[in-house]
């Protein structure tokens, strides 16, 4: 019998360890199977994380499957935004009354980046902030304490403020190997079988037993 993905805590001995998919109410924050978020003191939300969503925001938090997801993270949604094109940057029209002559601006004038993706087999170290309409492509590794606002090619490691690509993880064709193999989207007897190779530091092996894989 394989492991619930519908579980919100899959390990009851690390109550830290939550199934985000299976905690989450935001219809706009859309994640695969088996991603987690790990909070030392086990009663974090990770909406709370989320921050500037709205009910009214059009944007979207989209994560993969077979993430990890340390504490402290915070995706920075597009509401977080202002108008930009004037002398102020100011809200006055969303400060209540008293500020009679205060126009919203339109959508058009508020920069807007799109949905934040995130992809699969992603890490995300401790206490990292991810800016809004940023693309994390699968595999990549985002160093502790990083404020990632751009995008991060699959299978990289990106460190600092602002985050910084140093380097891919695996030559090009691993990655590429990788990339074709899709490792999350495994029926999960698969990936139970498929664990020895994944956990062996013998790359070249590794190799070799994808591509067989893939004839």
């Amino acid at each position: 019998m394989g492991p619930d993905a519908n579980k919100a805590m899959p390990n009851p001995n690390i109550p830290g360890i939550r199934y985000i998919k299976n905690t989450v109410k935001n219809p706009n924050i859309i994640v695969g199977d088996y991603t987690y978020y790990f909070d030392a003191t086990g009663n974090d939300n990770f909406e709370d994380h989320v921050t500037n969503f709205y009910s009214l925001s059009k944007d979207k938090l989209i994560i993969g499957k077979f993430c990890d997801i340390a504490t402290g993270i915070e995706f920075v949604m597009n509401a977080a935004n202002h108008r930009m094109n004037c002398v102020t940057t100011y809200p006055f029209y969303i400060m209540g009354s008293g500020w009679g002559s205060a126009i919203a601006p339109h959508e058009s004038e508020l920069p807007n980046k799109g949905d934040t993706v995130i992809g699969n087999d992603v890490w995300i170290g401790q206490n990292v902030t991810i800016m809004p309409g940023v693309h994390i492509g699968n595999g990549a590794i985002i160093g502790a304490n990083a404020v990632v606002a751009s995008d991060v090619p699959p299978y990289s490691i990106a460190v600092g403020n602002p985050a910084r690509v140093i380097k891919k993880r695996f030559d090009d064709e691993m990655i590429n190997l990788l990339e074709e193999f899709k490792l999350w989207d495994k029926e999960i007897d698969e990936i139970n079988d498929l664990i020895p190779l994944l956990s062996n530091s013998d790359l070249e092996y590794v190799k070799q037993i994808i591509r067989e894989r893939l004839k």
